[in-house]
Order: structure tokens, then C-alpha cells, then sequence
């Protein structure tokens, strides 16, 4: 525009000067502009760079003036109280970057990493129906851990340690979300229509184990559920659906070398079934009555 010219401008401190910041206008003193000595506006106002002035004597600067009176706040006082929101403390922060007013940039980043929203480390489906658990395991590519979790479906009291040991069972399972997230699809489920806790381990959209931590045990005057935690049990699976992650099937040898029990075959799949220990503990006792009644001596 015409009248418009370059100056170099240095005065007093108590020297007031008229500024036009990308439409906005500033009135303050070449003292508050000149405070911090390693700013801009210490340059621009100490005689060290050329400002542009219009013909009325105001000094253009070619910026968005909306937070240039937090900048100048924050020049006479040395502090200042930030925005609220994160877009308009990220728009200061360019200011204070271009102005480099470091302490002020400084604020605003910390402020900035304070507000950010924490990123969910895994998310873990919460399954409302088994039409929406099938539809997850065969919409995924990764193999996937299902842990049920539905104390309605207990009809007797618990054991001492059920409590516990149903705890710890959730626990493992956060535990192996947070570590495998990236190569398991992790899924829990709170409405199984007969499981307490139980496991199941999908590879290929096909379930290939079944770890059950409930089993019923016998009082002499009523029954007990008791929920158990097998975690070495667990993690063996865990580790093992992991041959699945390719689209071929896993070598039957390999899983055959890994596996430490198995049962019948699941759609042409080895499944292995884990039962409680009291249940393991009957069977043996009823095959020794078996073979007992057999052979009489």
C-alpha cells in the first residue's frame, strides 16, 4: 500500500507504539516488547530489524492477532494462563514459536502433552450374543482367546479359594491382551449360558482347545463349585494357537510335539480339553472299580 515503509525503530521503554497484528490492534510500550532480550519482538523494536509501518504510524506485522495479547500478557509478566482447548493452545504455540518466545512455547507443549487423551493400549470385543461371537472370530485373521466369565450360571456356593482363584483367572487374561493384542483377537464373554470361567481358543475360525476352570465337588452335606486356575495350562494354549497365525494349517507333528494332552479330533483339528483335577481324580477311581470288579483276587 502506498505510505507504507520500512524503519528501523528503537525509543524508550516508556515509549508507547501503535501495532496492527493481522487486523488486530495492540497499544503497549517498547519496554514490554523489548522484556525478554532473545524474542522477535526484542529484534523487531530494539533497532535491530526493520519494521513496516502504514501511513498512520502503525506497525504491521503480518500474523494472526488473536492470541497476541496472551503474548504480550506473557512478556510483562512472565507467565500466563493458557486456553482451555487444545486448538487454541496448538494456535498459541505457533505464535510463541514464531515470535520464539521459548518459555511461553515450552508451557503450551506441556499443556498440550497433558490434555492428550490416553491411547488404548488393546481393545477387548465384550461379546452380547454367540451370532456376534461367531462373526468376530471368522471376520478376523488372527487366531482368538475367548474367556468366559458368568458367575450367574454357578447353582451351588463356591469353595474358599474360588473367589480368587476367578480373580487371577481375568487377571492372566489382561495380562495376555496387553502382551499378544497384536497376533490373538481377544474376546470376553460375560453371558455364556453354562460356563462360570472357560477358555476356548479358536485357530482358523475353528475352536482347537478348551481350558475349564469350573468343576463340582462333593461335601458330605451338599455340593461346591470350585473354580480353579490353571495357568500353566492356559499360557501352553495361548503360545500354541499361535501356530495359526499363518493361512495354512499348522504341521500336525509340531502340534502333536507341543501339545501335552489331546482329545478326539474338531473338523479335521486336533482339540485338546482340559478338565478339573477333582473330575480327572474320579474317572481314575472309577476305572480302578472297574477293573476291580474285572479281576477278583
Amino acid at each position: 500500500m502506498s505510505g507504507d515503509q520500512k524503519v528501523l525503530l528503537k525509543g524508550h521503554a516508556s515509549q508507547y507504539v501503535k501495532l496492527n497484528v493481522g487486523g488486530r490492534l495492540y497499544y503497549t510500550t517498547i519496554g514490554t516488547l523489548t522484556k525478554h532480550n532473545d524474542t522477535m519482538l526484542s529484534a523487531m523494536f530494539s533497532g535491530r530489524m526493520e519494521v513496516l509501518t502504514d501511513s498512520e504510524g502503525w506497525i504491521l506485522i503480518d500474523r494472526c492477532g488473536n492470541h497476541f495479547g496472551i503474548l504480550l500478557n506473557f512478556l510483562r509478566d512472565g507467565s500466563v494462563p493458557l486456553p482451555e482447548t487444545n486448538k487454541e493452545i496448538a494456535e498459541l504455540l505457533a505464535e510463541a514459536k514464531y515470535y520464539c518466545i521459548t518459555e511461553l512455547a515450552m508451557s503450551c507443549e506441556r499443556a498440550l502433552y497433558t490434555h492428550q487423551e490416553p491411547k488404548p493400549i488393546c481393545r477387548i470385543p465384550l461379546i452380547t450374543s454367540q451370532k456376534e461371537e461367531q462373526l468376530l472370530i471368522s471376520a478376523s485373521s488372527k487366531p482368538a482367546v475367548i474367556l468366559v466369565v458368568q458367575r450367574q450360571n454357578n447353582k451351588y456356593s463356591y469353595t474358599s479359594t474360588s473367589d480368587d482363584n476367578l480373580l487371577k483367572n481375568i487377571e492372566l487374561f489382561d495380562k495376555l491382551s496387553l502382551r499378544f493384542n497384536e497376533r490373538i483377537l481377544f474376546i470376553k464373554d460375560v453371558i455364556g449360558p453354562s460356563e462360570i470361567c472357560c477358555w476356548s481358543f479358536y485357530g482358523h475360525g475353528k475352536k482347537v482347545a478348551e481350558v475349564c476352570c469350573t468343576s463340582i465337588v462333593y461335601a458330605t452335606d451338599r455340593k461346591h463349585t470350585k473354580v480353579e486356575f490353571p495357568e500353566a495350562r492356559i499360557y501352553e494354549e495361548t503360545l500354541q494357537v499361535l501356530l495359526y497365525e499363518n493361512r495354512n494349517a499348522p504341521d500336525q507333528e509340531l502340534l502333536q510335539a507341543t501339545s501335552s494332552v489331546r482329545a478326539g479330533g474338531v473338523s479335521g483339528t486336533s482339540m485338546h480339553q482340559y478338565t478339573s483335577d477333582e473330575e480327572e481324580e474320579r474317572t481314575g477311581l472309577a476305572r480302578l472299580r472297574s477293573n476291580k470288579r474285572n479281576n477278583p483276587t
